[in-house]
């Protein structure tokens, strides 16, 4: 499990909240972020709010995709997709091509189209959490 210090979108002051509750992975963010009562429960202990905790969750999701690393993930950020959301927001042409197209911009090697396609349906088998 990738460390919170990969998520984008925590601000530092909650990074710190969450190192002192204890949560140093996405895994362990995900678990204690599983239900609406937990979210809440974590919200209150780093004093955010429950919509800063989906977002949270929104991309330790995407980080947990498998063969997914830290330059997969400013890949996706750099094309558009800051978390699992916004990949379930798109079919899987447009989630292709958006990578292509930001590989191409940044000058770096693609993901396979097998790679990208088990992400895009990793996605989908996450889409409930």
């Amino acid at each position: 499990m990738p460390p919170i210090t990969e998520l984008t979108r925590i601000e530092p002051i909650h990074m710190e909240r969450l190192a002192h509750q204890g949560v140093f992975t996405t895994g362990l963010l995900l678990e204690v972020s599983e239900t609406p009562t937990r979210r809440q429960t974590l919200a209150d202990q780093v004093v955010a709010t429950t919509n800063d905790v989906l977002a949270w969750r929104d991309e330790a999701l995407l980080l947990n995709l498998a063969g997914f690393g830290s330059a997969e993930h400013d890949l996706l950020r750099y094309a558009g997709f800051d978390g699992l959301r916004a990949v379930l927001a798109v079919d899987l042409q447009s989630f292709r091509t958006a990578i292509g197209r930001a590989a191409g911009q940044l000058q770096v090697e693609p993901p396979s189209d097998l790679m990208v396609e088990t992400w895009w349906e990793q996605a989908r088998t996450l889409e409930d959490e």
